[in-house]
């Protein structure tokens, strides 16, 4: 039996046509991109970007992770500056640093300015949730107020979007800090554990990984959070490994999410709902995904490798769950046979780099109204381990995908983020500093073309008919 699953070819089609060009890594070159779009590098040199959202002025304010900055980026000439530093911030090479940030609604008269990131209580790391106040005199943002502190943290699987819903309230996604895989494989996953009635009186939020969160401005607890096995908590759904996209669309939130080599979701949340992980990996098909605790397999830590479960170990199949209390997600990537080969040779040891799965770490939404006729009422997801976005179009009510995924803008690079223009004519993205992914020709890519950048693609019809 195999322990996860991932793509079936057939079922991707490849609709966008890329151009063929030189991608250099300097402010201002050309990028490769797919018709009607030019492309271009905006800025570059940033310590690892993460998360970015539009200022009231129109401007880019963006993340470093390992930078511990908030900066300004002036989306007309790529000009930085510096709007905050937090030295309190735990980096790492790719999961701990600086994560998410989100303007409050009242901000034109609050001024304020919502962050997470990783620290260090003693010897432990851990992920909190801070706000501050903009001055517009010295164009910087004082210090930081806590607002949640103490929420579990690891090298692994942080989460870490942060989102203010239509409803006034902060949702924060929390990974599952990768445990039962790689080297945090002999670790419980407690992405089904739930906070229990102590452990909340006592501020205990020890549960609250494999979660998203669903939090009152001042870090407290809303009224009308979920009740789940009768406990009412910060979590507002369960069942999650690593989601790192947040997304309103009217009162309707999606979320996209990491799988293990199969199966990564796009998810439509909604209160109280169990999003099945680790028990269930996309849908409920028992194919390549089968879970296994390995916390509880002797010589855990002397097994190599955890992909293939060994014949003489039990697993759990994903029809063996309750199938009610389980929410379907509104698209995978993907979903594959048990006979999947997961040891392709031409991948090496970067052998997960050909697995189905393409690693989303965000997504916006492109609206009915946009210019791009073809984009309007799409979601629009980056990928990590392949450079590129990918459109997924939504059903009328905007709940469901419909259609096929249309793939743009690959290069070999990872997309942290991805942002649409506020007159929708223009796509913004974010790249890793650093990293694995695939290049040109689809083979692991070790190093970067553009670390630490932000392109901007450009629709121009005039360039070529749209498609």
């Amino acid at each position: 039996m195999l322990m996860k699953k991932s793509l079936f070819i057939c079922c991707f089609v490849f609709l966008a046509s890329l151009v063929a060009m030189p991608l250099l890594a300097a402010q201002g070159d050309a990028v490769p991109t797919s018709e009607p779009f030019t492309g271009k590098v905006l800025v570059e040199g940033l310590d690892a970007p993460w998360g970015a959202i539009w200022s009231p002025d129109g401007h880019l304010w963006v993340t470093e992770r390992e930078g511990k900055r908030l900066i300004d980026v002036d989306p007309a000439t790529g000009a930085k500056t510096t709007l905050l530093e937090i030295d309190e911030v735990k980096t790492g090479p790719q999961h701990e640093g600086l994560l998410g940030l989100a303007l409050a609604p009242d901000f034109k008269t609050s001024g304020l300015i919502y962050l997470t990131y990783t620290y260090l209580d003693g010897k432990d790391e851990k992920h909190k949730i801070v706000r501050a106040k903009y001055d517009p005199a010295a164009k910087k943002f004082g210090e930081p107020e806590d607002i949640l502190v103490g929420i579990p943290a690891g090298s692994d699987h942080q989460g870490g979007r942060l989102l203010f819903g239509p409803d006034g309230n902060l949702y924060l996604t929390k990974g599952e800090l990768g445990h039962n895989q790689g080297a945090n494989r002999c670790k419980p996953n407690e992405a089904q554990t739930l906070p229990t009635a102590e452990q909340v009186a006592a501020k205990d939020w020890s549960a609250y990984v494999g979660k998203v969160l669903r939090i009152k401005p001042d870090g407290g607890i809303p009224d009308d959070n979920p009740e789940i096995n009768g406990v009412r908590s910060h979590v507002f759904t369960v069942g999650h490994r690593n989601p790192q996209g947040l997304l309103f669309i009217g009162d309707q939130l999606f979320s996209v999410e990491q799988g293990p080599s199969t199966d990564d979701e796009l998810n439509h949340l909604e209160s109280g709902g169990n999003y099945g992980w680790p028990l269930i990996a996309g849908y409920i098909d028992d194919q390549a995904y089968a879970y296994i605790d390995w916390s509880k397999v002797d010589g855990c830590d002397k097994i190599a490798g955890d992909v293939y479960i060994p014949a003489d170990q039990p697993s759990v199949k994903e029809t063996s769950q309750d199938k009610s209390k389980f929410k379907e997600p509104v698209r995978t990537f993907y979903t594959v046979p048990t006979t999947y080969n997961f040891k392709d040779p031409k991948f090496g040891q970067l052998s997960y780099l050909g697995w189905a799965t393409i690693a989303p770490s965000s997504l916006d939404y492109y609206p009915p109204d946009g210019p791009i006729k073809a984009w309007q009422n799409s979601i629009l997801i980056s990928s990590l381990k392949n450079g590129a976005i990918y459109r997924v179009p939504l059903s009328g009510d905007q709940k469901q995908a419909q259609g096929d995924i249309t793939k743009y803008f690959h290069t070999p690079n990872r997309y942290r983020q991805v942002l649409v223009s506020q007159d929708g004519k223009k796509i913004y993205v974010l790249t890793d500093k650093a990293g694995n992914g695939l290049d040109e020709n689809g083979l692991p890519n070790q190093t970067m073309k553009n670390p630490g950048a932000i392109f901007v693609f450009e629709y121009a019809p005039q360039a070529a008919p749209a498609k």
